[in-house]
């Protein structure tokens, strides 16, 4: 049997790391660090051993170093937005990367921007329009959540369908490793192939093999014509042709798909202020779309209209609404953040961020019902998300009549019972949110078992004493 850890001297610890952070990079008042010790859905509480904020690359190696040699594992955490519990700690020492927020660079002729960590997404994406350009990963927390969380989670957001994921964004990082070595790979190249692309192996990670302190991401031309467009729906099948049609007519100009089931709409219009229903009369399935060009006379709403009016004599759109200003364009996109919200005051929801093949989600979403309704009959679907490419949050609302606690302890069940759908198509259990604590047990099941033991190879190697969230992924 391995030997007892050592307990840790918190004192010593506590002094060593107050070295290196100083009085404003630790963190020791109660209700500053509580919310820090829960994510956002309250699935999990947890507690800190000592909680810092480092204000410099260096300062993050320099407490990874401290915390390395009393073998103290350490919880990275960027805005805690995270859904699957990656940035809970339990009992380590959580390390906020909130203080690291710069702004190093900004390069509009090469279309790059180097970022700290702690920047705010939003602050990254405002930077990028005041140059002229675009930064295009956008989610609904995107005033809150940072760009390192955003990059260990490789979250997606609404316009992966045109830019992709934030995998796709990224060009080099600066990263800190278990042993306390800062890797500097802060390329602005477009092409390096010079071996192993040893950046993906942080993009993604969940803070497991690295903790990302500074990334060079791509920016894109600032669109100068935007068509934001609701549609009603003949049905789900009629969803991904649209989608089709709509890619083929524009160019492949569409930024964001978004499918709407009912409920979702009626949720926002009941719960959420500012939420109107886009349409006099109500229809089951809804997609809200925006394409964008970079010309202002692109002509782009005239192609748009010209297949919806298409769509529309093949019975595949049954109404359409297009927006005429920025501010109903707005209205339009707040509905879709209206679903999210409203789903909170109706009830316990249990969630799934599953992804199938874009052409399969008809097939997906006529499957998952009848499993739903057999495991808790008088569940009600509220399915919404990013048709696009494939990526749908199929939450579950539990039914008017049944108890909040037992509903919930049904979860597990439940998220097994549709992660064997999705599986069986060929899909992801996590698509845009993660592993974290959430699934760790799902994947262990799901994944094959080569590509777990590569997992486990790879965290070996590079954090062989488990140092850098425990718990997390594996």
């Amino acid at each position: 049997m391995p030997e007892a850890p050592t307990p840790v001297n918190s004192s010593d610890l506590k002094s060593r790391l107050l070295a290196v952070v100083g009085p404003s990079g630790l963190v020791e008042n109660a209700d500053a660090i509580s919310p820090m010790l829960s994510e956002p859905r309250g699935l999990y509480h947890g507690s800190a051993l000592l909680v810092v904020k480092p204000g410099s690359t260096e300062e993050v190696a320099a407490v990874v170093k401290v915390c390395a040699e009393f073998g103290t594992p350490i919880t990275p955490q960027g805005g805690n937005t995270g859904l699957c519990g990656g940035a809970t700690p339990d009992g380590q020492v959580l390390l906020s990367l909130s203080r690291m927020n710069k702004i190093r660079d900004i390069d509009p002729l090469d279309y790059t921007i180097t970022v700290e960590a702690g920047c705010i997404l939003q602050n990254i994406q405002t930077a990028a329009a005041e140059n002229d350009r675009l930064f295009p990963l956008s989610l609904g927390a995107e005033g809150s959540c940072q760009i390192g969380g955003n990059l260990s989670t490789n979250a997606g957001g609404i316009n992966t369908l045109r830019y992709g994921n934030a995998r796709d964004l990224v060009l080099g990082l600066e990263v800190v490793l278990p042993d306390g070595q800062i890797w500097n790979n802060l390329k602005r190249l477009r092409k390096d192939n010079t071996g192993y692309d040893l950046k993906h192996l942080f993009v993604g990670g969940e803070g497991t093999l690295g903790i990302i302190t500074a990334a060079t991401c791509k920016l894109f031309p600032k669109p100068k014509d935007e068509v934001s467009v609701f549609c009603a729906v003949r049905d789900v099948n009629g969803v991904i042709e649209l989608l089709s049609r709509l890619r083929a007519a524009t160019g492949d100009q569409i930024s964001a798909f978004e499918l709407i089931e009912r409920f979702g709409i009626h949720l926002a219009c009941k719960h959420v202020h500012g939420c109107r229903d886009p349409f006099d009369q109500p229809y089951e399935h809804y997609v809200l779309f925006r394409a964008s060009a970079g010309r202002a006379d692109s002509g782009l709403r005239t192609i748009v209209e010209e297949a919806l009016a298409e769509a529309y004599e093949k019975g595949l759109v049954l109404d359409a609404t297009i927006a005429e200003s920025e501010a109903q364009a707005q209205a339009f996109w707040r509905i879709r953040e209206g679903v999210v919200e409203g789903q909170i005051p109706e009830g316990a929801s249990i969630k799934h961020d599953i992804s199938v093949p874009v052409s399969l989600i008809p097939e997906f979403m006529e499957r998952a019902a009848p499993v739903v309704e057999t495991t808790i009959p008088g569940s009600r679907i509220c399915a919404f998300g990013h048709a696009g490419d494939g990526n749908l949050h199929y939450n579950i609302t539990q039914p008017e009549n049944m108890d909040r606690a037992e509903f919930l302890g049904l979860w597990e069940k439940l998220n097994h019972a549709v992660h064997e759908i999705v599986v069986d198509m060929g899909g992801s259990i996590s698509a845009e949110h993660g592993i974290g604590k959430l699934k760790v047990e799902e994947l262990q099941y799901f994944k094959p078992a080569l590509d777990l033991d590569l997992m486990r190879r790879i965290k070996q190697a590079l954090d062989p004493e488990g140092i850098f969230n425990p718990g997390k992924v594996l």
